[in-house]
């Protein structure tokens, strides 16, 4: 079976839907943790990287060697799907910035890209990403501008979070407890089922392009 690259950086923050995706592709997954050392070799190939509770232009002493895998990837020019902090230091290492926001984009959120389509989606971010050069804003919300870009066909960043099922909400509210602003109770199947079905087609096209 073809395999892909994915880095995680918190025991809470999971692949998630991303895993079905995956598997009804009949792709593995080899999920590195990067908060435990763990890194794929510096190379050229393709990866996806995930979200996690940390500053991108700061944070641990980990994630300064993976600012550092990262750039050295890119500069053997590797494909890179990313997601919130993904999506930030993805953006940092082709030349864009990440500044603090003046209030946290929490829970279901409206986006809309420039197609017109408008996708409710879940967000738990306090930084944004101000864009690299030559980067094509792709969707946006009323809070923040920057939810969705690209450098090229094969590299995008995510502000928001589609590989966030109601399992995951489920995971990261137990982990969180208060903290979390994710919805609890009964989740929005609807919601999840139209994020998904968009997962499924963004994905497809990324791997595509790989």
């Amino acid at each position: 079976m073809p395999a892909l690259n994915l880095i995680q950086h918190h025991p809470a923050e999971g692949p998630g839907a991303i895993a079905l995706w995956a598997a009804s592709r009949g792709l593995t997954l080899n999920v590195f943790r990067a908060d435990l050392g763990q890194l794929p070799p510096v190379g050229a190939a393709p990866v996806i990287v995930l979200g996690g509770p940390y500053e991108s232009n700061a944070g641990p002493i980990w994630l300064e060697a993976e600012r550092q895998w990262m750039a050295g990837c890119l500069a053997q020019d590797a494909a890179v799907f990313a997601i919130c902090l993904g999506a930030q230091l993805l953006a940092l290492s082709l030349g864009g910035h990440v500044r603090r926001m003046e209030q946290p984009e929490t829970g279901w959120t409206a986006v809309t890209f420039t197609d017109g389509q408008t996708l409710k989606v879940l967000e738990w971010h306090e930084d944004a990403i101000d864009l690299p050069p030559d980067a094509l804003l792709l969707a946006s919300s009323e809070q923040c501008r920057q939810q969705m870009y690209r450098v090229g066909p094969r590299r995008i960043g995510l502000q928001f979070h589609p590989e966030w099922n109601a399992d995951s909400v489920a995971v990261l509210n137990q982990h969180f407890a208060d903290e979390s602003p994710l919805p609890r109770g009964t989740q929005d199947s609807v919601a999840h089922a139209a994020v998904f079905e968009w997962l499924l087609g963004t994905l497809d096209a990324w791997w595509a392009a790989v």
